[in-house]
C-alpha cells in the first residue's frame, strides 16, 4: 500500500477531479490523473461505482416515496432501477405511476410505467419492469 504522503504528493501533482475532464495531453482524465482513453477502469472498479450508484438511487427512492418500505423487495428494485436510468426528478414525473403505486394498484402502474415516452426509449427494459411490477417475472 502506497503510503499517505505518497497519495498526497500525486494529488497535489494531478489534482483531484470528480468530473471527467480533458488532461493537457487531450486525454479524457478522471480521479487523480486516471487515463479514461487509454486505460479505462478495471471490472472491479465498475462495480464498485454500480454499487455506489445503486445506494444512491435506493436512497433518493426512500426519500422520495414515503410508501417504498412499504413494497417488497420486487418492486422497490424496479424504482430503484428506473431511478438508476432516468434519475430521481424524471421518476418523480409518473405521476400517475406512483400513485398507482400507493394505492398498491400494480397493474395500472405498469400500464403507466408501458405508455411512457421513457418506455418507448428502453423498450425491452421496460416490458421487463413492467412485468415485475405486475409481479409476474422475477429479477434475473
Amino acid at each position: 500500500m502506497l503510503k499517505e504522503a505518497y497519495i498526497n504528493q500525486l494529488i497535489l501533482e494531478e489534482g483531484l477531479r470528480l468530473k471527467p475532464y480533458r488532461c493537457s495531453a487531450g486525454k479524457l482524465t478522471i480521479g487523480v490523473g486516471r487515463n479514461l482513453d487509454d486505460n479505462g477502469i478495471s471490472k472491479q472498479e465498475a462495480l464498485f461505482l454500480l454499487q455506489n450508484d445503486i445506494a444512491v438511487a435506493e436512497k433518493s427512492c426512500r426519500q422520495a416515496f414515503d410508501f417504498f418500505d412499504e413494497l417488497d423487495e420486487q418492486r422497490q428494485f424496479v424504482l430503484i432501477d428506473m431511478c438508476f436510468n432516468m434519475g430521481i426528478n424524471r421518476l418523480k414525473g409518473f405521476k400517475k405511476m406512483i400513485q398507482a403505486i400507493k394505492k398498491k394498484q400494480f397493474n395500472i402502474a405498469s400500464e403507466e410505467m408501458l405508455s411512457s415516452c421513457w418506455a418507448r426509449q428502453v423498450k425491452t427494459r421496460a416490458e421487463k419492469l413492467a412485468l415485475l411490477m405486475k409481479g409476474e417475472e422475477q429479477p434475473t
